[in-house]
């Protein structure tokens, strides 16, 4: 995964060692940090295109992002685009969760799903919330998932 900041600077580090330094450099400046942590896509022609965003909140102090894109060409339904959207948070989750749960870092997994029926993601809602659950994340829908709905959304 290649990951970048929001001003398209190249996070040479592997991301896992860039959001430990982050969060060391936050604290030694007072910061209190919470990790959220979304994915969105785009189907342009059969050519999808994901966005997954690491979102560090300062409390009281806004916040930044770090962004890693991809592309796969490959016909999708709904259900399996909004899943598999899911499990690159997931996977980006997982693989920090242990070094935030060691800095007291609070992490919340966003997924870029409508609680209303009325929308076509929501076909997804039960699966995903299930999936994010039970790895033990705190999981946000729509309106509330900000990391994948406004964040990821604006990075693809």
């Amino acid at each position: 995964m290649h990951w970048r900041r929001l001003n398209g600077e190249p996070i040479h580090l592997p991301v896992k060692e860039a959001v430990r330094k982050t969060i060391l450099s936050e604290r030694a400046k007072g910061n209190k940090l919470k990790v959220c942590i979304g994915s969105d896509f785009l189907d342009r022609a059969g050519i999808v295109e994901f966005a997954t965003v690491i979102v560090f909140l300062r409390e009281k102090k806004g916040g930044f992002m770090f962004i890693n894109n991809d592309k796969m060409k490959q016909k999708m339904s709904i259900k399996e685009r909004m899943i598999l959207e899911v499990s690159k948070s997931i996977e980006v989750a997982y693989a920090l969760c242990d070094l935030l749960d060691a800095h007291n870092v609070e992490l919340e997994v966003h997924a870029d799903i409508n609680t209303d029926p009325n929308f076509k993601s929501n076909v997804a809602l039960k699966e995903a919330m299930g999936y994010i659950l039970s790895m033990g994340f705190v999981f946000k829908a729509k309106p509330d998932a900000f990391a994948s709905t406004s964040c990821a959304d604006k990075c693809i």
